[in-house]
């Protein structure tokens, strides 16, 4: 039985899973892999509606930067530099505790990351697929292939930067498919995939979005994520050319409707969605009802980020320090983060000093693994954020993700451009000028420590510094091993019965 459910594991990743119906491999009198396929997707995409209702469930993985135990923004801010794993003690989470010390193997790299993006990337091109048969207008045809094109780039993305070499499936896998023998695809492959969809998909999308539509892809999303795709393809040229029309004039309103926000702390504040900032924005909900039952499968809506790196035990003493709900520690801050970004007008929107609190009698909490007494301050629920509708409250807050926002595209840019120039020079200027911040000689470095500080604890860090080629010097004090550990191991339980190789070194 044990092997069966180990060969199941990448039929369960490729199977469409629409959103209307979610496969599992935890059943223990599972006999018969061919059941897995046993939905008839020629009963179903035969209309707007249908497609729609397909299209919804090719976007809620965009929920994994944020949602579950599992989530991307937690577990890549734990293997950089400006955090640790934390969490309760250095056995809280074997995956996150694995990626910070830089022991994480096969077998506790959690299969969640390979999985929920392969079922992504299944249910677009299921929806690709089916889209031209389907009764409804020419227009809307396009505008939803865009789409699927560009989740299944954005989900590939994901995965070629996490794992290297992966299997590139462009088409619905059916039960009676060979899925056990696909074999991996080069890196290079792989980008120029995601290139192509990115390409093909822009004309399709609105400009804009309004009202109920916001949270949908757009021009300019998909053309700020191609740039930021040429950057790590090191396309400095095509990353440039796109970033800039996204973009517009640094410190103006682009042809998009993007602008810098006014006030840094605004874009935290977590009933302020959607702003002028905002390009891809993830969205977060109370109103699932998420429960411990289902957390982390795909269906729970909540941001798990919050109750995460929120610090264990806190409570306020006067009325004067923030109302703050207690939390699981995870991701405290590095010292080396906390002592740059002092002086920054960012810092204390970016971090909260519980320690000095502590110190002044103005609150207390419970020191937990590798604590510092600095914890990200960007998610870290307030009292008043508590859901009073179904569900645990730990699983329900309803701040959104920003995946991607105008100041990082500002930066890509920048970056993009060498670090040189007027328009590089205008970029950072922007930035810097937004938080009242005096104009500093563009460089490449100056770009950097720019990035460092302003998109602190958002996810990015770690794959910076594996772009850069500088996480072995950054991170070699915690056992990063160059030419190992750029990549992830692929999940031990995806490769039995496959043709597929694990990553050097694992």
């Amino acid at each position: 039985m044990k092997n069966k459910i180990f060969k199941i594991s990448i039929a369960a990743s490729l199977f469409i899973g629409t959103g209307l119906m979610n496969v599992a491999c935890n059943t223990e009198n599972l006999e018969d892999v061919k059941n897995l396929g046993a939905f008839d997707t020629n009963n179903f995409f035969r209309n707007e509606q249908e497609c729609f209702f397909a299209l919804v469930g090719t976007y809620d993985p965009l929920r994994k930067y944020a949602g579950g135990f599992e989530n991307m923004v937690t577990f890549f801010n734990a293997g950089s530099d400006d955090f640790y794993a934390g969490g309760g003690s250095s056995t809280d989470g074997a995956g996150i505790q694995g990626l910070s010390n830089y022991q994480l193997n096969p077998n506790t790299m959690p299969v969640s990351y390979w999985r929920d993006y392969y079922q992504g990337i299944s249910r677009a091109n299921v929806l690709i697929e089916k889209i031209p048969a389907a009764n409804m207008s020419d227009s809307i045809k396009r505008r939803f292939t865009a789409e699927s094109k560009t989740l299944r780039a954005l989900y590939y993305f994901e995965l070629v930067r996490m794992f290297g070499n992966i299997p590139l499936i462009l088409k619905e896998i059916k039960a009676n498919d060979d899925y056990y023998n696909i074999p991996q695809a080069p890196k290079a492959a792989v980008y120029s995939q995601i290139e192509s969809d990115l390409l093909a998909a822009i004309p399709d999308l609105p400009m804009t979005v309004t009202g109920d539509q916001k949270g949908r892809l757009t021009q300019g999303a998909a053309k700020a994520l191609l740039g930021k795709v040429y950057l790590f393809d090191n396309k400095k040229a095509e990353a440039a050319a796109q970033l800039a029309d996204v973009n517009g004039t640094p410190g103006g309103t682009s042809q998009y409707g993007y602008k810098l926000v006014n006030d840094f702390a605004s874009l935290w504040v977590t009933d302020n969605k959607f702003t002028s900032e905002s390009i891809i924005e993830v969205m977060h909900t109370n109103k699932g009802n998420s429960d411990w039952s289902f957390w982390g499968q795909g269906t729970d809506e909540g941001n798990s980020i919050c109750i995460m790196i929120s610090p264990r035990g806190y409570s306020k003493k006067t009325a004067d320090a923030p109302d703050v709900v207690a939390g699981w520690a995870f991701n405290p801050i590095t010292s080396d983060l906390y002592n740059f970004m002092l002086g920054d007008p960012r810092l204390n929107a970016t971090i909260l000093d519980v320690k000095t609190l502590k110190q002044q009698g103005k609150a207390d909490y419970s020191p937990a693994y590798m604590d510092n007494g600095y914890f990200l301050n960007k998610y870290i629920p307030t009292k008043d954020e508590v859901t009073t509708l179904p569900g645990a409250a730990e699983l329900n807050y309803r701040q959104n993700y920003i995946y991607l926002r105008l100041a990082d595209s500002y930066l890509m840019e920048a970056e993009a451009l060498n670090g040189t120039g007027s328009r590089a020079q205008a970029l950072l200027d922007a930035v810097r000028a937004r938080v009242g911040l005096a104009s500093v000689p563009v460089s490449l470095q100056a770009v950097k420590d720019e990035r460092r500080r302003e998109l602190a604890g958002e996810g990015h860090r770690w794959f910076d510094l594996v772009r850069w080629g500088e996480a072995p010097a950054k991170l070699g004090s915690r056992g990063f091993v160059a030419g190992k550990n750029e990549i992830v191991p692929i999940p031990y339980t995806e490769l039995t019965g496959t043709i597929l190789k694990q990553n050097p070194g694992y």
